[in-house]
């Protein structure tokens, strides 16, 4: 049988912290009838409701050491809210020696795709117009400025310094421009198209090794972690991107941090949760009622300063607050109920909601506001003298620094809210998620005796840079979301959910822009921000079949053949595909024979 609530996290095992709660909040004369007292007999089942959302358990009786085998009553509680997978995972030095080899071989390959050949092309491709030259006079002025016209050869060419002194109109927020200069800084200075390009390659590798660590927690498996990873490694969205400075990439990475940070504060919560209900039950209190505190949450706050950091590099990532903050609240509901809090609902919402919208918006909102820091000390920045100029205009409580923001911000908005103009490769949303029209970065053809294509050539040459994710692995990714559906409501699993909500936050509101609704210009490349969740989610019917299959040898190798079949292929479509992803250069017939869809060209 699956084990629905194993372990989602990165963490250790913190002990639960923080004195008993007060016992008058919890005496039995609270409780309502039928209730468990401590060491009590259990609610009859007929006066159990049913569970209100799939993934909640139904409330039960707290355990009691007096049940008989020998396991106190924290220990139960223990492995009800974290599942017994998860309470075994670690218990062998193996296990722990093999996890940690099993994420350093994955993150190695993971590095070999996206640092060789780095720097080629040497050319500013696609939006690597904007984003590296933005970045670049950030670092030097403190705000992006203008450039001359057609300044990329000279640019690429080595002459970096043709930049205007006169502020350029940006429409991003700057965190992500950020990152890229530190990787110039770091990799050479901004004449290296490695160096442009070097933060990118550092966050795709720490990503595919987050996404090792979380998945190996979430699903309680050492070997489904690193089969997410591998996954992650070699697709194309991931490893273009990797490879490209644009924001994109830095989005995903800020995003997974926050998914990562509430999936240990989860653990450590309903660890918390598990020994102050212990305490209160082994003294002689009941939850019949309401359930203790929890205490201040740490890693809530590290995922709203990582969600601030995220909409720091584009707005997008607001809706990554908003499904993320919605998710953590269902798993405190869930614990609460899960430990036998009477009235759980009541009691999560006014001692976990609140708390969570307190600890990750007015955090994220001033992480976001830090972020600006350089436009607010550097005079010269776009409408950094807006309100100066201006007086009597726009909110006119603010002080002249935010009031001149909230300005920029509104034409920020107005331009992302109006912007249509016809694309090659603009796409509906639709088509992402089978990669149906990927974004052309670079392309390049060459005869015999041109360029770098050799005289002796028996045919043209081709270079291609194409944001197009490995297609097999997207179309399975797109079965396993409706598998991933039907499986959490029919099994009540909170890790479908868990699994899903990336894809929903970075996926879904991208339909309101898209005809019939809206016109905006958008494109498949914005799917990476997803492309975790994507592959956490064609993981997930795995782990499933693995579960569900075990202590029969018969279906047991069935599933691992067929989960060995799917890698297998998907490694050898990316290996096809790579040249592709990274501008090699192959003969024009290949370029031809791999890109079979007229859509994808």
């Amino acid at each position: 049988m699956t084990a629905p609530d194993a372990d989602a996290t990165t963490t250790g095992d913190p002990a639960p912290a923080g004195t008993p709660t007060n016992h008058a909040r919890h005496r039995a004369a609270d409780a309502p009838d039928g209730a468990p007292e401590a060491g009590g007999a259990p609610v009859p089942p007929s006066h159990q409701p049913p569970p209100p959302f799939p993934g909640v358990p139904a409330p039960s009786p707290s355990p009691t050491p007096a049940d008989g085998d020998g396991r106190t009553t924290q220990a139960k509680l223990l492995e009800r809210l974290l599942g017994a997978r998860r309470m075994r995972l670690d218990l062998r030095r193996r296990d722990r020696f093999w996890g940690w080899v099993g994420t350093i071989v994955v993150t190695l390959l993971a590095a070999v795709a996206r640092l060789w050949q780095l720097g080629q092309p040497h050319q500013l491709v696609f939006d690597e117009t904007y984003y590296v030259k933005d970045a670049f006079t950030l670092g030097r002025l403190g705000f992006e400025a203008q450039w001359p016209d057609e300044p990329n050869p000279a640019f690429e060419a080595g002459d970096v310094l043709t930049y205007l002194d006169k502020a350029a109109y940006v429409v991003h927020p700057p965190i992500g421009k950020w990152m890229i200069w530190l990787g110039m800084e770091a990799g050479g200075g901004a004449t290296s198209s490695f160096a442009w390009r070097l933060s990118s390659a550092i966050v795709g590798i720490l990503a595919v090794l987050l996404l090792v660590r979380i998945a190996r927690r979430l699903f309680a498996s050492t070997t489904m972690g690193v089969v997410a990873g591998l996954l992650l490694a070699v697709d194309g969205e991931a490893i273009v991107h990797s490879r490209t400075a644009l924001l994109d990439q830095f989005l995903m990475f800020w995003v997974l941090v926050a998914f990562g940070c509430l999936l240990m504060d989860r653990e450590q919560a309903r660890r918390r949760l598990a020994g102050r209900v212990a305490e209160i039950l082994d003294a002689g209190g009941t939850v019949a009622r309401y359930g203790p505190r929890l205490g201040f949450r740490w890693w809530r706050l590290a995922a709203g300063v990582s969600l601030g950091l995220a909409c720091g590099t584009k707005w997008s990532g607001l809706w990554f607050v908003a499904v993320f903050g919605i998710l953590t609240v269902l798993w405190d509901l869930a614990a609460r109920r899960a430990a036998g809090v009477g009235r759980w609902w009541e009691d999560s919402l006014v001692v976990d909601a609140v708390p969570a919208f307190l600890t990750i918006v007015p955090t994220a909102f001033v992480v976001y506001l830090a972020s600006w820091w350089s436009w607010f000390v550097n005079q010269g920045a776009y409408l950094r003298q807006w309100a100066a100029e201006h007086p009597g205009e726009g909110v006119t409580w603010l002080p002249d620094p935010l009031r001149s923001l909230l300005h920029y911000h509104q034409q920020m908005w107005d331009f992302h809210t109006g912007l249509s103009s016809d694309h090659p490769y603009a796409s509906h949303p639709l088509g992402w998620i089978v990669q149906w029209r990927p974004t052309s970065f670079f392309w390049e053809k060459e005869s015999p005796g041109q360029g770098s294509c050799p005289a002796d050539a028996a045919e043209a040459c081709a270079r291609a840079v194409t944001s197009l994710g490995n297609p097999l692995l997207w179309l399975l990714g797109a079965i396993a979301i409706v598998a991933t559906i039907w499986l959490g409501i029919r099994l009540r699993d909170w890790r479908a959910l868990a699994v899903l909500s990336g894809t929903a936050a970075g996926w879904l509101p991208w339909f309101a822009y898209a005809p019939p609704f809206s016109d905006r210009t958008i494109f498949t490349f914005y799917s990476i921000v997803f492309t975790p969740f994507v592959v956490l989610t064609l993981v997930y019917p795995m782990v499933v079949a693995l579960e569900r299959t075990e202590g029969r040898r018969r279906e047991r190798s069935l599933a691992v053949a067929v989960i060995v079949a799917v890698l297998v292929v998907v490694l050898a479509v990316s290996a096809v595909f790579y040249p592709l992803w990274t501008g090699m250069q192959v003969p024009y017939s290949y370029w031809q024979n791999v890109m079979r869809l007229e859509s994808w060209i």
